[in-house]
């Protein structure tokens, strides 16, 4: 087998300070046939878009999407095949959504529905009315002026021209600027005043729900998050059972949003016919469900673990092409090509595709706390009903088992634009190996090792136990501009061949994490105080 020898400068020393990562050249190479000659990313991305369609955490697409990868992997010859249940709450879906302004004239509107939020059981016809409710003592204005009206709940928003390109890739300028790392500036704790923020926000969105129900209103609109007619659209309502789901909600395009409030404005009657046709599937909370398989390492290393995945759920416009099938097509295909190519791994390489990321990376801080480490759960139920980012400290860090058996964590979630490298999330020990690792794929377009952070996404859940979790540099395409959390995130937005070569760098990165002499560096963790 031919190997060699990267020789790299470590980062901030001196030219006579050298390290040498081994670099596997003959994997990389069959690694690399595979994944540019024999690509199977397409078929796979298409099927859970196309096929399945978007998955919402405990959806009924969800499932089928659970279902289907499982059997991908057994096909392909993965061990311990299996979901890992984590507390989520009820299932929803939606199947059709109209909204038609009926006067001052006829004209249909575009916009969706908020997941979790109920349907109308029927079209609904009503005037509609501006409202404006910032805080709870807002409500008490609105008291017996909302049965049977439409509520428009924004104001209008001036359009934003846009000023740059709407797909954008890495030059070498901005890689460049990757690469510098900003000093942070010292910060107040302002923890408390974030939690209280967010406090406020959910108990007005409770009583906000309750409210608009026990008043008879029929539902409500919100104006999109993006100009040009993008319906960006997230959750509402109440995913857990026993509290109120509101009413029917929606999200609508910015330019038909706008005209309605500036009828109403100028006195005239906007009348509107509503027609929703979602429903909750089920009627308790029900558990949600990652979907992990594995190749088992071989000889004295094999109970040690190096771990990639993507989140698999979605929200419910799209088909959720680019957030984040791109991410679970290139994890798949990375195991596939692996399996392909006869690999055998010194270390036991996990795929983990994730559920309830878009939540608040819910699936993936549950198999980490299962499997790898957690701070002690509140006891308190105010502290139990927040985000552990904002929870006070509760103990030091509760370490299991396998935590002292990881090795790293790679993960995918910025669309399907090429990998342009990775950040080493201020690991600066990991920084030459991943230059040695990135040197094969040079020609491909992928260079850089920023030493800086990036967060949210599922990298962050290991990282935040003192892990290694990292995520790649990509191209961000119209990730930003048109996709992100858009009814347009569809296969038709997707560089199939940027998939080919990001599947090709993570399966060379899980090969060699999984056969390098020692598990990779970790940087020092801060514990909470």
């Amino acid at each position: 087998m031919l190997k060699r020898c990267v020789m790299l400068v470590c980062l901030g020393v001196s030219g006579a300070a050298m390290a040498s990562e081994p670099v596997d050249l003959d994997m990389v190479s069959r690694i690399r046939q595979e994944a540019f000659h024999n690509s199977q990313v397409m078929a796979t991305l298409t099927h859970l878009t196309e096929g399945i369609g978007p998955r919402l955490t405990n959806s009924p697409q969800m499932a089928e999407a659970n279902d289907w990868t499982r059997g991908k992997f057994n096909e392909w010859g993965l061990a311990n095949v299996h979901d890992e249940a984590f507390d989520f709450g009820r299932g929803w879906e939606f199947t059709h959504a109209s909204v038609q302004m009926l006067g001052p004239r006829q004209l249909p509107l575009h916009a969706l529905p908020k997941a979790w939020t109920p349907g109308t059981d029927g079209p609904v016809e009503g005037e509609a009315l501006l409202v404006k409710i910032e805080k709870a003592a807002d409500l008490e204005k609105y008291r017996g002026k909302l049965a049977g009206r439409i509520l428009l709940l924004s104001e209008e928003r001036e359009y934003a021209r846009g000023e740059k390109p709407d797909s954008h890739r890495h030059d070498d300028a901005g890689l460049a600027e990757l690469q510098a790392f900003a000093v942070p500036k010292d910060e107040k704790d302002d923890r408390a005043e974030r939690v209280k923020k967010y406090t406020e926000r959910q108990e007005l969105a409770k009583a906000t729900n309750a409210f608009f129900v026990e008043e008879g209103a029929l539902a409500a609109i919100s104006i999109s998050g993006w100009d040009n007619g993008i319906i960006r659209v997230g959750g509402g309502g109440s995913r857990k059972a026993g509290e109120s789901a509101g009413i029917p909600e929606l999200a609508m395009a910015a330019e038909h949003y706008n005209q309605l409030v500036r009828a109403l404005e100028r006195d005239e009657s906007v009348r509107l016919r509503v027609d929703v046709d979602a429903r909750f599937t089920d009627e308790a909370d029900q558990p949600g469900h990652n979907t992990v398989a594995e190749i088992p390492g071989k000889g004295r290393k094999a109970g040690e673990i190096v771990m990639l995945g993507a989140h698999m759920d979605s929200w419910h416009t799209g088909t959720g092409a680019a957030d984040n099938a791109a991410g679970v097509a290139v994890m798949m295909e990375a195991m596939r090509i692996l399996k392909a190519v006869g690999a055998q791994p010194d270390r036991t390489i996990r795929v983990a595709l994730w559920s309830g990321e878009e939540q608040g990376l819910i699936g993936s801080r549950a198999y980490v706390a299962d499997h790898f480490a957690a701070y002690p759960e509140p006891n308190d139920p105010a502290q139990q009903a927040l985000p552990g980012s904002l929870r006070d400290p509760t103990g030091p860090l509760q370490r299991k088992r396998d935590y002292e058996r990881f090795s790293a964590y790679f993960n995918m979630d910025n669309g399907s634009g090429r990998f342009r490298g990775i950040y080493a999330q201020e690991n600066l020990a990991a920084v030459p190996i991943f230059q040695a690792w990135l040197e094969p794929f040079h020609d491909v377009g992928a260079t850089t090792v920023a030493t800086r952070n990036t967060g949210s996404t599922d990298h962050i859940s290991f990282d935040a136990v003192g892990l290694p979790g990292f995520q790649f540099i990509q191209d961000r395409l119209d990730y930003f501009s048109n996709v992100h959390h858009s009814h347009l995130d569809t296969r038709d937005h997707i560089e199939p061949e940027d998939l080919k070569q990001a599947a090709a760098i993570v399966a060379s990165f899980a090969w060699h994490a999984a056969t390098r002499e020692e598990k990779m560096p970790r940087k020092r963790l801060l514990e909470r105080e």
